[in-house]
């Protein structure tokens, strides 16, 4: 039972998915400090305030607080575009390269000699012109 829990526990996958959740993370804390330091001040120079937690949507007694959810999702379009332009896209170019061209596939038929038509490689006569093919 426990041989067969360290065999999972080492499998490739899971060393690899542990890695990307830790690496994830600290990446994370990366780009919600870009958004935070440098993002959200740019806004605040442009707009005044320097995120958008000021838009409070008052329902009754309760409030919405709509600009804490752009301001998610203006770090989770940073997250986004950061992993692909960053990781995905020269990944995909990198694979692209190092794939080998397919070989080109064997012809499934062959040009009659007398009449110029295609028959199967298998033929032995010509189904157009009934000559005998080599």
């Amino acid at each position: 039972m426990l041989k067969g829990f360290r065999d999972f526990i080492l499998r490739g996958n899971v060393m690899d998915l542990a890695v990307a959740v830790i690496i994830g993370g600290a990446f994370g804390k990366i780009v919600s400090s870009l958004v935070a330091d440098i993002i959200n001040p740019l806004i605040g120079a442009t707009l005044g305030k320097p995120n958008f937690g000021y838009i409070v949507l008052h329902i009754g007694s309760g409030a919405i607080t709509i600009g804490n959810f752009i301001n998610a999702v203006i770090e989770f379009l940073m997250v986004a575009s950061v992993i692909y332009f960053v990781f995905v896209l020269p990944m995909n170019h990198l694979m692209a390269r190092m794939k080998k061209p397919d070989a080109p596939a064997a012809p499934a038929t062959k040009t009659c000699p007398e009449c110029l038509s295609e028959i199967p490689l298998a033929a032995r006569r010509c189904a157009h012109c009934a000559q005998p093919v080599a």
